[in-house]
């Protein structure tokens, strides 16, 4: 049976890629990873069942994410997940949505057609594009329709966005290509260093979201890791403590909280004043990483927070964006960067 399709409103992270359709919520949260058979070119999984095949494949198949640092690496792998996702989702319906896909607020002009190229291949009528710092600030319930100045930190798998938001626009930002793949990464080498053994990056992103802390814990906690031992080949397990991955994260956390100080640095100080009132909202995957919002308050003196559902909420303001898509006209309104392609 046929029927009306909703709009629909695409998180399309590095890590996960995360869709809400209009008057339902979000109903679709899956890895952003492909499997594909090398020989034949045949996705073989996406999602969940391809990302549990990473570093498990046999030779003839792969499996990849074809996304990096928020962009699109790889435009065919990424327009062939999209249409799978896509598919469970549109099937059997009359029209074609209209989609808004949410984006690094440092993208380039390429990049932008990338994304709206891939959408538009895997199934979508119409492609407006919205940067991730309006996103999330929808979506944590941020007023940002006033002149008061509010600011997000946006922590992704490839990505931080961090902006000063006022009157549905973006006064300052910044985008860092620092987030949850480098702490993966920052832990892989720190294991790799310390204990000569090599792990992978699930098995990193594992101790991470278990153990992983940027700011010093009040109990210690430690956690068994298995690899293969760089001398032997053998396999080994080395107990891994919360202090250590302190230390291989620090640098890199550093890096994020030198970025939201200056962002306040070239913000207007009567917007500064607004946010040493409201607040920093940490939103994203990364900012579940403990002590993020200690280690940005100490550093700034201004008031921390995480938001809730904060894995959610870029893909939550989107769906909520959705209402203005009959405004979402170039020039008409700020709450999406513009429309770039309508058939």
């Amino acid at each position: 049976m046929f029927r009306l399709m909703n709009d629909l409103g695409i998180d399309l992270g590095t890590a996960n890629v995360l869709i809400y359709a209009e008057d339902k919520g979000i109903v679709l949260r899956e890895p952003a990873v492909v499997a594909v058979d090398k020989a034949t070119g045949k996705v073989l999984q996406v999602g969940a069942a391809a990302r549990n095949m990473m570093g498990r494949t046999p030779g003839n198949v792969v499996a990849i994410r074809p996304l990096r640092d928020g962009v699109i690496s790889d435009y065919e792998m990424t327009e062939k997940m999209l249409y799978a996702m896509l598919k469970r989702i549109i099937r059997n319906s009359l029209v074609k949505p209209r989609v808004v896909v949410s984006v690094p607020s440092g993208i380039t002009g390429v990049e932008e057609r990338a994304v709206v190229q891939a959408a538009l291949e895997a199934g979508a009528r119409r492609v407006y594009l919205m940067e991730e710092p309006l996103a999330a600030a929808l979506g944590a319930q941020m007023d940002i329709e006033g002149p008061a100045g509010h600011m997000v930190v946006d922590i992704g798998g490839g990505t931080t966005d961090v902006a000063v938001l006022s009157l549905n626009g973006v006064a300052a930002s910044t985008s860092l290509k620092v987030a949850g793949d480098t702490f993966d990464e920052d832990i892989v080498r720190y294991v790799r260093r310390r204990y000569g053994l090599l792990i992978g990056s699930n098995t990193a992103e594992e101790l991470k979201m278990t153990i992983g802390c940027v700011y010093a814990r009040a109990d210690e906690r430690t956690m068994n890791v298995k690899g293969r031992d760089l001398k032997n080949g053998l396999p080994r397990e080395v107990p891994v403590s919360a202090a250590e991955v302190l230390d291989a994260l620090k640098r890199s956390a550093r890096q994020i909280v030198d970025e939201v100080v200056f962002v306040l640095e070239q913000t207007q100080p009567e917007l500064v004043a607004d946010i040493s009132h409201n607040g920093i909202v940490l939103t994203g995957g990364g900012s579940l990483l403990y002590g993020f919002d200690k280690l940005i308050a100490e550093r700034t003196g201004i008031r921390c927070s995480v938001a809730d559902d904060a894995e959610s909420c870029v893909a939550n303001g989107c769906g909520k964006s959705l209402k203005w898509l009959d405004k979402m006209h170039e020039g008409t309104i700020n709450i999406a960067r513009r429309k770039l392609m309508d058939e």
